[in-house]
């Protein structure tokens, strides 16, 4: 990896906003390809945040701002990345269900999993179903990440797969639910295809979804 790479690999893992920037118009000033610094430094850069995590060596401020910076890195980016033809491994359609206005988890999982490579496609807060509907037609998602924060909300996820059912959609996508009441157990019973913990696994598990993990 080059000096430049491991820098903006190293920045985003500090949060350093400003030195990711200015890292990331030095290497393609210098002729580095878009989908390299892509890979090899903010997902690569990512993929440390995210194993950090998971060890209790960082928390949730510290994603948040590894995820500003690589947000700030990525605006600079996609414009070079579409004009190399770069396409995303998946397209991800998130969202918390009716009901629900909470945020910060979507977000984190959000963050993971543009960090993996993936397109997100942010639905909000208080989703009904044929938002997520609409985004599998319209734009294309292959996964459908639902997040809910209350009990009460929960039962949302189960009307949304069955929606999906009805809008003849449901084999076209794959289903991942997360959030603080929510079991892998309540996951199996109402017919998702995943249930992640964290917004790590979060990531993990859309990985191994599209078969695209290592």
């Amino acid at each position: 990896m080059t000096a430049v790479l491991e820098a903006i690999r190293s920045g985003v893992v500090d949060g350093q906003m400003t030195l990711v920037v200015e890292k990331v118009q030095q290497a393609l000033d210098e002729g580095v390809a878009a989908d390299v610094i892509l890979n090899e430094g903010l997902i690569a850069a990512m993929q440390i945040v995210g194993e950090g995590y998971e060890n209790g060596d960082l928390f949730v401020p510290e994603m948040l701002v590894a995820a500003r910076a690589m947000d700030k890195a990525l605006a600079i980016l996609r414009p070079h990345l579409a004009a190399q033809g770069v396409e995303p491994i998946g397209r991800v359609a998130i969202g918390t269900v009716k009901g629900d206005l909470h945020d910060i988890g979507k977000k984190l999982v959000s963050i993971m999993l543009e960090g993996s490579g993936f397109e997100i496609i942010d639905v909000g807060v208080d989703v009904p179903p044929e938002a997520f509907i609409q985004a599998v037609n319209e734009r294309g998602a292959q996964i459908v990440a639902m997040s809910a924060l209350l009990t009460t909300t929960m039962v949302n996820m189960k009307a949304t797969i069955e929606a999906l059912e009805a809008a003849g959609v449901r084999d076209r996508v794959k289903v991942i639910v997360g959030g603080a009441p929510v079991t892998k157990a309540y996951a199996d019973q109402i017919g998702a295809d995943g249930y992640a913990p964290d917004a790590t696994a979060a990531a993990r598990l859309a990985l191994d979804l599209i078969g695209a993990s290592n």
